[in-house]
């Protein structure tokens, strides 16, 4: 794969990550992630944001900068948005090969520059307004972006042309082909990068929405003509479409979200399991869309994505050794991360003995502001009418989801 040009003199490469890696070291990404790379060339020639030796990347890197006659020796400036290492894990290796380069980054960004790489020199710190100036026309504009997802972020914008290069925000899962852009897609893969855009977000920035409202009053401002991420496809036939996904994201953040339902469920011989169809049922009976994981058969990552959207959630799980089932555990503890906040809530579950989970469930989830349907719980088998206060239940929530999100 060559280079793409994207604009006179501005240009995407990039590698696809594919190797059964996790991303972040946990998230799954079975369809693999791209990691973009921009470049900018007036008089003199900007490289925006890099990769990590990560799947031969920088071998990739280097093949398609000969495909437009250039080199690491060639760059004149290292703009860096987001110094996280899938950015910048081969900085090092950029650098021996172009020691003259200047980095251009925030004051934030220069202090983790100094702390994971030992670089002091050839750094010049901007903020917000600050611009550079390329030659033959090109100027970069830079916008800070902080906590969108680490503080030092910023966003960079090229003014002649209309693109906004945004490291992280906007992104998605998912490996990129040849064609880039959101106008050579075909809808099976815009539902795609739809559903992976919603992953990556919940999975990754979704406990600074708030930053990433701010973030996005920052650039209402400049005419955009062209968004690019770090991950995933360029935005370039209308590009308000990601922005405006991404302002709904973050606004699920303070709720309510979407009039719609995840449900969580674990169980240790099947009890809890059992009365699972009947509450499904239930919600059914209301017309609300209905998501079911089981955990821990399925990673977090994709019950947390459709969680993060949903206005009301259900968790199917029994007492263990009076607390929470371990795996329902997990769930709550990254929903606590993520700042899972502002749903309805109903939670079913069997017990042994004694119970418990309830309790520990309440305690665990104070913080995140959920409004609680009484729980139903039994021990051992539940009988028929167990099965019907569940599934009651179920409407129950479904019509109180249906009732905030009106």
């Amino acid at each position: 794969m060559n280079a793409i040009e994207m604009s006179e003199g501005i240009y995407r490469i990039g590698a696809n990550i594919k190797n059964g890696d996790l991303f972040e070291g946990m998230w799954p990404i079975p369809d693999g992630v791209s990691l973009n790379v921009y470049i900018v060339k007036g008089e003199k020639t900007a490289m925006i944001d890099l990769v990590r030796d990560w799947d031969n990347a920088p071998s990739v890197i280097l093949g398609q900068l000969s495909s437009i006659s250039l080199a690491v020796e060639d760059f004149d400036y290292l703009i860096l948005n987001h110094l996280e290492p899938d950015h910048t894990g081969w900085l090092l290796g950029f650098f021996d090969r172009n020691p003259n380069v200047q980095f251009i980054t925030t004051k934030k960004g220069a202090e983790v520059l100094k702390g994971f790489f030992g670089i002091e020199d050839n750094v010049r710190v901007i903020k917000s307004g600050d611009t550079l100036d390329l030659g033959a026309g090109k100027v970069l504009l830079f916008v800070e972006a902080p906590n969108v997802h680490w503080p030092e972020t910023m966003v960079t914008y090229e003014k002649s042309a209309g693109i906004l290069f945004s490291c992280d925000a906007f992104g998605a899962y998912g490996c990129v082909g040849e064609a880039i852009f959101d106008n050579q897609i075909s809808d099976e893969e815009h539902a795609f990068f739809d559903r992976e855009s919603l992953r990556y977000y919940a999975n990754i920035i979704s406990s600074f929405s708030a930053f990433v409202l701010k973030a996005i009053d920052k650039i209402e401002d400049l005419k955009i003509n062209m968004i690019a991420p770090s991950h995933g496809i360029i935005w370039r036939e209308n590009p308000a479409t990601i922005i405006e996904k991404y302002r709904k994201y973050a606004r699920y953040y303070k709720g309510p979200a979407e009039p719609e339902i995840t449900v969580i469920w674990g169980s240790m011989y099947g009890y809890t399991q059992s009365v699972l169809n009947s509450v499904i049922q239930g919600i059914r009976s209301e017309k609300v869309p209905v998501h079911v994981h089981q955990v821990p058969n399925e990673d977090v990552s994709w019950a947390l994505a459709s969680a993060w959207k949903s206005a009301g959630l259900v968790f199917g799980m029994p007492t263990y050794e009076y607390k929470m089932f371990p795996p329902i555990s997990a769930v709550i503890d990254m929903f606590e991360r993520k700042h899972v906040q502002n749903k309805k809530v109903f939670r079913f579950g069997s017990y042994g003995w004694s119970g418990g989970a309830q309790k520990e469930f309440k305690t665990r989830t104070e913080k995140l502001n959920w409004e609680f349907l009484e729980p139903v719980e039994w021990q051992g088998r539940a009988g028929e009418e167990i099965h019907k206060l569940a599934s009651e239940r179920g409407k129950d929530l479904a019509r109180q989801v249906k009732a905030m999100t009106a």
